[in-house]
């Protein structure tokens, strides 16, 4: 039996982001986000904005992602690469420890999920990951999972 992941319940604000948005299938959506996340990045850079970290948001279970950087200063849309936000509100949230893993993620999102369902709260849909920046060393990266409540 795998050890219970600590799920806690925290009020989020909304944090501005750069993206590419997409619908898109569970099957494909792993073989696209890296050039996606490299094409924000591009923009980003291009502008001069300034950005934090990786975040991905998927809005629904399509899924309808958006995929792209926190963004701490202006930048003007283009192309493809949108300004957005990550939601805002009460959301339950977990941590993954170490580099961004799909199977380990996968058990994070479910940890929350069940922690709901034990809990009687209600998820109402979107739910993100945002992304320690890279480090080489293994336990100093990590993924702050959020699901927004209703």
């Amino acid at each position: 039996m795998a050890a219970r992941r600590l799920v806690d319940v925290v009020e989020v604000e909304p944090r501005a982001t750069a993206v590419v948005s997409l619908v898109t299938d569970w099957e494909t959506f792993p073989s696209l986000w890296p050039a996606l996340l490299g094409e924000v990045w591009k923009a980003v850079r291009a502008a001069g904005a300034d950005a934090g970290r990786n975040v991905m948001l998927y809005k629904d279970d399509r899924p309808a992602v958006e995929i792209g950087v926190e963004l701490l200063g202006q930048l003007e849309p283009t192309g493809a690469i949108t300004r957005s936000s990550l939601p805002a509100g009460l959301a339950a949230t977990t941590t993954d420890h170490g580099p961004p893993n799909r199977e380990s993620l996968r058990a994070a999102h479910h940890a929350i999920a069940d922690f709901c369902e034990r809990t009687a709260r209600r998820r109402a849909g979107p739910r993100w990951e945002i992304y320690s920046h890279h480090s080489e060393i293994p336990a100093e990266n990590h993924t702050e999972i959020y699901h927004l409540l209703a």
